[in-house]
């Protein structure tokens, strides 16, 4: 994942590509371009979201300690 790829940005930007398509008031090519890069935003995001969840840790008590587990679902 990029360095300075910020994900509530993204999901800005996919937010206001969601509303330009639906609107209808773009022609198709300007429609295509911008589901690509809806696309493109959308896969960034699933991504970063794998890849956050794989480093989420729970905190478990065993035998009167705190213990470290990979979350999972």
């Amino acid at each position: 994942m990029e360095q300075d790829f910020n994900f509530e940005d993204a999901i800005a930007e996919l937010e206001k590509i969601a509303q330009e398509l639906e609107n209808g008031k773009l022609n198709l090519d300007e429609a295509i371009k911008k589901f690509e890069v809806g696309m493109e935003l959308s896969k960034k995001c699933t991504d970063y979201l794998e890849n956050a969840e794989k480093k989420i840790n729970v905190l478990v008590e065993k035998n009167g300690e705190l213990v470290e587990e990979k979350f999972e679902n």
